[in-house]
């Protein structure tokens, strides 16, 4: 899911950090507040599995790749914007060190899996809960996590041959429009996706008692 560089125009990724930028500053004063002697050992583990999760991407037609987030329990346990700031921080991490995602497109990644990974999460577990089980309520909210930041990557990939070409028509960034794009992040990741349930209710069912559980 990562987006390499020259996939996403200026005219994108520049508002983009100024946006991804502001909401940084903001989460970084929650993180503040949930670091505590108690929690700083398991947002760095779960920070780790997120690390780890990502790190494994299997590429996909059209330029993509599929992977594991792990965001879903960091949000469920610690709040979305502390989820938010870790993903961030370990997608950087990845794209300046190791190559994985890239600088320009950062804060696309950044807001895609981290932001709407999170609050995804976050808020379907608190909706899903008044209807159905615990359980339940958790494998969706690692589920959709995953679903609905496949589907803004692909939507901001999908725009780009229709918003940005040469006089002839030719894509001058990402080549593939909706037809291709959607359904290779979609169609896969609904397996990443049930996988990430499972690991969300598994992770959050065994720490929810151990630190200040925010669901």
């Amino acid at each position: 899911m990562h987006i390499p560089d020259g996939f996403v125009a200026p005219q994108v990724y520049v508002p983009a950090y100024l946006i991804d930028g502001l909401f940084l500053v903001y989460s970084f004063g929650k993180f503040r507040k949930a670091l505590k002697e108690k929690t700083i050992p398991y947002i760095a583990s779960l920070s780790l599995l997120s690390f780890v999760l990502m790190s494994v991407a299997v590429p996909l037609p059209g330029g993509t790749s599929v992977h594991g987030l792990g965001v879903a329990s960091l949000s469920l346990l610690f709040g979305p914007w502390v989820a938010f700031l870790c993903v961030s921080l370990l997608l950087f991490l990845q794209a300046v060190v190791f190559g994985e995602g890239g600088i320009t497109t950062f804060p696309i990644n950044s807001i895609g899996m981290g932001l709407l990974g999170s609050f995804c999460a976050f808020y379907t577990y608190r909706i899903m809960r008044a209807f159905f089980s615990d359980k339940i309520s958790l494998f969706l909210a690692g589920f959709l996590s995953t679903l609905f930041s496949a589907l803004l990557i692909a939507v901001i990939l999908g725009l780009h041959p229709h918003l940005f070409k040469d006089a002839s028509g030719k894509p001058l960034y990402f080549p593939f429009g909706f037809s291709v794009v959607i359904p290779a992040l979609l169609l896969p990741h609904i397996i990443v996706g049930v996988g990430e349930g499972i690991l969300t209710y598994l992770v959050v069912g065994f720490l929810k008692g151990r630190v200040g559980y925010e669901g």
